[in-house]
């Protein structure tokens, strides 16, 4: 008996299958080979087409079969981890009316600054645990303004992971977790969020019904399985966001643990057993996947938008044809920790919610052609990526969170020594890197939800460690360059007064 994970990326998709009975990693695979586009018509926005994301979860499901030499006949189970935060608008017969406004797209900030402000900020920090911000709510309430027509034709506002489960099932369901991402739930209620609902001029029947985060979602319909190879019937039993189901992949389920990655965007995320948010909104808080009314589990995010995008775009637009992530990380190798004085500021993806929300947007300071080469910029990028996740650590250290450990994949940025030492130095943190990957994640909570194991941690048991990064001294050139980078985005965004 099998259980298949999906990871809807923003990049990538990817499939992995696991052994019911030992919880052994099959195989895995990812669609397409390059990243997926990001579509910006205009500045600050950033849209996908669902349909493509479809595309590639076929993709790679085909890949992992031709892999793996699985019948598809013993899938016992699907779970589904996908990006957050994006809004997906279907018609009546489950059709897109739009492109999907992602994770990273700006162009609601201005909603929900001002939502917060008129519905009242500690109405809002009660209530939801965050202001309105730049979430699917205010993404929708941005249809509804500017795209009337268009608006009156949705049937369902869906997250991109909500998109997928009714691909495969033609069930349009949603969770408490995923309606709490998007600010749609009202944890004081325990209901979604009319207030803010109805500030918006949105009804409430936009929104999909509910399913428990853990069991029976829908099954494969007849159109599903014609199109993908899987048998009809299979039950998709768990969803969650990206950022949520990264930590239960990491075993961080329980107050005190926690979790970070390092993808397109950059993530640290900690468990808390009380109701809290950020009046400052520079972190957010949501139901994570174990969350219940009597026992709350909410998941403190601080997100950085622009993380690995900004490495992605050295690799596109500096690299050497052919060169790919480990070439980037040997000739970085060959620059001392402060790159020589070369600095990068990374925030060019978009609205940086611990900025206050604002769009910096990427700077390279202290260029000199006579000595920084490819090789600088690699690790100044490096090194300004490890400086951004320290100021997001101050802050989550100042809402009482304690970083003395933390548990990543072997995925992404943290496969760069170079980034990871540079993390745990900054950060004063044990980083622990663990074999698990988010698909592999979904694929376990999906056995949780067919009954194969009472619990997450149950599923994941010991979890296999790759290796593990100590902090030591920081070095007088590093600590010199962090202190100098501060310094620059202290200046960048302080007429802001986002800098406290």
């Amino acid at each position: 008996m099998y259980l298949l994970g999906f990871d809807i990326g923003s990049s990538s998709i990817k499939a992995a299958l696991v052994d019911a009975a030992t919880g052994a990693v099959l195989g895995t695979a990812q669609a397409p080979d390059a990243e997926m586009e990001i579509l910006a018509p205009k500045p600050g926005w950033a849209e996908q087409d669902p349909d493509d994301w479809w595309l590639q979860c076929k993709q790679a499901l085909a890949k992992l079969f031709r892999q793996t030499g699985a019948d598809a006949s013993k899938v016992a189970a699907i779970g589904i981890s996908y990006q957050m935060h994006g809004l997906v608008t279907i018609d009546r017969e489950g059709k897109p009316l739009r492109p999907a406004i992602i994770w990273c797209d700006s162009r609601a900030v201005a909603i929900g600054d001002a939502a917060f402000r008129e519905i009242g900020e500690d109405y809002c920090l009660q209530h939801y645990l965050n202001g309105p911000g730049n979430f699917t709510a205010s993404k929708l309430k941005w249809v509804r303004d500017e795209q009337p027509e268009l608006y009156k034709k949705i049937h369902r506002a869906m997250l991109p992971g909500d998109y997928i489960a009714y691909k495969l099932t033609s069930e349009a369901l949603t969770t408490i977790s995923g309606l709490s991402e998007g600010i749609l739930w009202d944890f004081q209620s325990h209901s979604p969020a009319s207030r803010l609902l109805e500030h918006y001029g949105i009804e409430a029947e936009k929104l999909a019904p509910l399913a428990p985060s853990f069991g029976d979602q829908g099954r494969v319909s007849a159109e599903a399985a014609k199109e993908t190879g899987l048998p009809t019937g299979i039950p998709v039993t768990y969803r969650a966001g990206d950022q949520p189901n990264n930590a239960l992949s990491l075993n961080v389920l329980e107050p005190g643990e926690l979790a970070a990655t390092a993808g397109t965007s950059g993530v640290i995320y900690g468990v808390i057993d009380r109701l809290a948010g950020d009046a400052q909104n520079r972190v957010n808080s949501f139901a994570h996947v174990n969350h219940r009314q009597e026992t709350p589990r909410i998941g403190v995010l601080l997100c950085i938008n622009g993380t690995g995008i900004q490495y992605r775009w050295l690799k596109q637009q500096v690299a050497a044809a052919g060169q790919d992530y480990p070439d980037l990380e040997q000739a970085a190798a060959t620059v001392q920790p402060g790159s020589e004085g070369l600095q990068m500021i990374p925030f060019g993806n978009g609205a940086e919610r611990m900025l206050g929300n604002r769009q910096v947007g990427a700077h390279i300071l202290n260029l000199d052609f006579n000595r920084h080469k490819q090789a600088h910029l690699y690790r100044a990028a490096l090194e300004g990526i490890a400086f951004s996740f320290a100021y997001g650590a101050d802050i989550l250290k100042s809402l009482g969170l304690n970083l003395s450990v933390l548990r990543v994949g072997n995925d992404n940025l943290f496969q760069s020594a170079i980034f990871a030492q540079t993390v745990a130095e900054l950060l004063h943190c044990r980083i622990e890197v663990l074999r698990t990957t988010g698909a592999v994640g979904a694929a376990v909570a999906s056995g949780v939800g067919i009954g194969v194991w009472d619990s997450p941690r149950a599923g994941l048991g010991a979890l296999a460690q790759v290796c593990v990064y100590e902090p030591k001294e920081i070095g007088e050139s590093l600590l010199g360059a962090q202190g100098a980078w501060n310094q620059a985005l202290k200046s960048m965004v302080l007429g802001h007064g986002v800098i406290s």
